[in-house]
C-alpha cells in the first residue's frame, strides 16, 4: 500500500463550486481519498435602513422604525473543509461549514461565538449517475460571481443545494430532486407540510469549448398549497461564463417564468395569495484581472416579481490579491436595494482566504 502525500492543485475556491483542490493521499492504484476546504475571515460594516446580515440575500428586510443603523461584525461562517474519496469509477464527496444555527448550545457573540457545523455536500457519483446533495442541476455554477459577500447577487442567482438523482451524459444533465412549495398567503405560511407527492424534475444541456460555457436548463415541478391547492410550475433559465481577453471572463444568468424558490433566495415566493408567482431574474459579473495574482469583479443582480411585487438590486465591486498561491485578500463596496419597501444599505467587506 502507498501512502504517498502529495499536494492537490489549488482551484478557486469559490462558493459556486465544493472545494475539490487539498492535500491527496494514494492509497493503492485504484483508492485515494482528498482533504480540502478553506478558512475565510470577514470583517463587514453595513449602513443603511435594510437590516444587517453576513450576506444579502432575497429575504432581507428594512429596519423596524425604517431609520438607517450601522453595523459592524467578524464572522468565520464561511470556513469549510471536505473529504473526497475515490474507488475507481466511484466517487464519494462530503463538505460542512459553519453556517448552522449559531445561537445553539449558548453559543452567541456575548462569549463564545460558536457556530453549528452544517451539511453542504454529500453524494456518491458512478460513472454517470450521482446520488445525493449537491447543487441543483438547474444551475451553473461557473456564474456564479466571485465576491466577498457570500456568492455575490444572491439575489438574482439560480441557488439552491437539495437531494436529487442525476443522470448526465456529455452535455446533458435529467434529474429527480426532492419538492418544496414556498407560499404565502397574506403574508403568512400557508405550504402543506408533507404535501409534495411528486419530485422536481430538470434538464440542463451545457454547450462548452475554449470560450467558455453556456447552459440552458429548465424545471418543472408540482406545487401544493393550501390557498391554491395543486398548481403546476415551469420556468427556464440560461446562464454561462464567457472568456474575454486574457484571463478576463464575463458570467451571467437569465431566469425566468414560475422559478421560484430555485431563484433568488427566498426573494420570490412558489406561490402568492394563491397564484403561482411569475419571476425574472437577472445578473451578470466581469472579472479583470490587473496582473497574475490581482483581479477585480463588478457585479449587478435584480429580480423583479408578479404577484408579490418584489424588486431586488445588490450591485458591487472588488478587488483580490493573492499573496502566495493558497492566501488572498480581498476588499468589496456594494449596495443592497429593496425598491418598493423604500430600503437600501451599502456595504464595506474585507476578506482573507487560505485554500487548504
Amino acid at each position: 500500500m502507498r501512502n504517498t502525500i502529495k499536494s492537490g492543485l489549488i482551484l478557486a475556491a469559490m462558493v459556486s463550486a465544493p472545494s475539490f483542490a487539498g492535500y491527496t493521499v494514494d492509497i493503492n492504484d485504484e483508492d485515494k481519498i482528498t482533504f480540502g476546504g478553506y478558512i475565510k475571515a470577514d470583517l463587514r460594516y453595513t449602513d443603511g435602513n435594510i437590516a444587517a446580515r453576513e450576506y444579502w440575500i432575497g429575504t432581507a428586510g428594512p429596519t423596524a422604525d425604517g431609520k438607517d443603523i450601522s453595523h459592524f461584525q467578524g464572522s468565520l461562517n464561511e470556513t469549510r473543509f471536505n473529504a473526497k474519496y475515490v474507488h475507481g469509477d466511484v466517487t464519494g464527496f462530503i463538505e460542512m461549514d459553519f453556517f448552522g444555527k449559531a445561537t445553539t448550545g449558548g453559543g452567541t457573540e456575548d462569549f463564545s461565538n460558536s457556530s453549528n457545523p452544517r451539511l453542504r455536500h454529500a453524494f456518491i457519483k458512478y460513472k454517470n449517475i450521482l446520488v445525493g446533495q449537491t447543487w441543483t442541476t438547474f444551475m451553473n455554477t461557473s456564474a456564479i460571481a466571485e465576491a466577498a459577500d457570500f456568492g455575490g447577487p444572491l439575489v438574482a442567482s439560480a441557488f439552491v443545494r437539495q437531494y436529487q438523482f442525476r443522470y448526465t451524459n456529455g452535455g446533458l444533465q435529467l434529474s429527480l430532486e426532492n419538492p418544496e412549495t414556498r407560499s404565502r398567503n397574506g403574508g403568512v405560511n400557508d405550504a402543506i407540510t408533507g404535501g409534495d407527492s411528486r419530485p422536481d424534475v430538470i434538464a440542463k444541456y451545457t454547450l462548452k469549448g475554449g470560450w467558455g460555457n453556456v447552459s440552458v436548463a429548465g424545471v418543472a415541478r408540482k406545487l401544493n398549497s393550501v390557498s391554491s391547492g395543486e398548481e403546476s410550475a415551469f420556468g427556464y433559465g440560461i446562464a454561462g461564463q464567457i472568456k474575454t481577453v486574457g484571463k478576463d471572463d464575463f458570467r451571467f444568468q437569465l431566469h425566468s417564468g414560475e422559478t421560484g424558490r430555485y431563484v433568488s433566495v427566498a426573494a420570490a415566493n412558489d406561490i402568492t395569495n394563491g397564484k403561482v408567482e411569475e419571476s425574472t431574474s437577472v445578473s451578470v459579473a466581469y472579472r479583470h484581472f490587473w496582473t497574475d495574482d490581482t483581479r477585480s469583479t463588478v457585479f449587478y443582480g435584480n429580480t423583479t416579481t408578479e404577484e408579490s411585487d418584489v424588486d431586488n438590486t445588490h450591485w458591487g465591486v472588488n478587488v483580490f490579491k493573492n499573496y502566495t498561491e493558497q492566501l488572498s485578500f480581498g476588499l468589496e463596496v456594494g449596495n443592497f436595494e429593496m425598491d418598493t419597501s423604500d430600503a437600501d444599505s451599502s456595504y464595506v467587506q474585507l476578506s482573507a482566504k487560505y485554500i487548504l
